[in-house]
């Protein structure tokens, strides 16, 4: 890529905390030498948080990711739905929900026709969602037939399923669901700037002793290895973690969603972030809510959000990851 990724980030609730991170994060000196940061979102909401946040830059209104912007610009790309009295600073509203999922189908609009390379998703609201009535809740807003590739500094892991009741786990533990993330993960990490990414596959009972470990996740192993990818496993669930982060392996496949989260949010919470693994684009989330209680402060950090900019910016860029620079 020979100019700089143009990464957008959508706002969040306008009522929360993520207007505000998200101009304390598009000022971020660091941001300008790696990626081309615009918002998308409502312009006067974005105006409000850089005067709650005393930052001293001009708020402008874009018709085009690729629109020229001076220097003190921030650039807001606004489709022009919501007005200052569709919500309330510190409330959930159904107004909120409806202008957030119209916010991020733009944002998916733009990465699938190339317009940006990569989107960032500020802190939504599940009530202000099912108020809206658009999507049932914060899970719909996932992009089909991706996975959830969780980044937490060395630790980066990515369950084969996401919210199931714990007694349905064993049976969604089948070698070709587990062969389709191992190789999905392989082909995306390539693409995002490991050439040999080095897979580990955690079993799915303690010590990876058991019926599933040696009828599911084994053979699935097999088969990505005989497809020249460098896997291995099924790994003990409680070593796997500690060797990626020691950096034996880039990357783990798990068999359930807590299984990885309670390592990732142990490991490290702030910087953490979530990649939407299977997108032609990168799209990335960050781990924490909107914080309607601290909303309108200008107090809520902006480290998650700067983070998942970076990320963004360096795997749309084709140069790896933050933890390996």
């Amino acid at each position: 890529m020979n100019k700089l990724p143009i990464i957008a980030a959508m706002i969040g609730d306008p009522a929360g905390i993520g207007p505000e991170v998200c101009v304390k994060t598009i000022v971020a000196r660091e941001l300008a030498t790696v990626c081309k940061p615009i918002l998308i979102g409502d312009a006067t909401v974005v105006e409000r948080a850089v005067k709650i946040c005393r930052i001293n830059r001009k708020v402008t209104r874009i018709d085009s990711p690729d629109t020229p912007l001076k220097e003190d610009a921030i650039g807001v790309l606004d489709p022009g739905t919501l007005q200052p009295d569709d919500y309330t600073v510190g409330k959930a509203s159904a107004k909120s929900g409806r202008a957030v999922v119209e916010w991020i189908r733009l944002g998916e609009s733009l990465g699938s026709s190339g317009r940006i390379n990569g989107l960032v998703l500020a802190p939504v609201d599940s009530d202000s969602l099912k108020l809206g009535g658009v999507v049932k809740d914060i899970d719909d807003l996932q992009p089909p037939d991706t996975f959830m590739f969780r980044v937490s500094g060395a630790l980066r892991v990515v369950p084969i399923t996401e919210h199931i009741r714990m007694r349905d786990i064993p049976a969604t533990v089948k070698t070709a669901r587990i062969v389709h993330v191992i190789r999905m993960l392989d082909e995306n990490m390539k693409r995002w700037g490991l050439p040999k990414p080095r897979i580990a596959v955690a079993g799915l009972n303690p010590h990876a002793m058991f019926e599933e470990d040696r009828e599911e996740v084994a053979p699935a192993v097999a088969q990505a290895k005989g497809l020249g990818i460098d896997a291995s496993g099924p790994i003990s669930p409680d070593s796997v973690f500690r060797m990626v982060l020691d950096r034996r392996y880039d990357a783990v496949v798990t068999m359930y969603h807590d299984q990885g989260q309670v390592a990732v949010k142990t490991a490290a919470f702030e910087g953490a972030c979530t990649i939407y693994m299977g997108l032609p684009y990168v799209m990335v989330n960050v781990p924490h809510g909107s914080a309607f209680d601290i909303a309108g402060k200008g107090v809520a950090q902006h480290y998650s959000i700067l983070a998942a900019m970076k990320t963004a910016a360096a795997l749309a860029a084709g140069r790896g990851f933050l933890a390996d620079a």
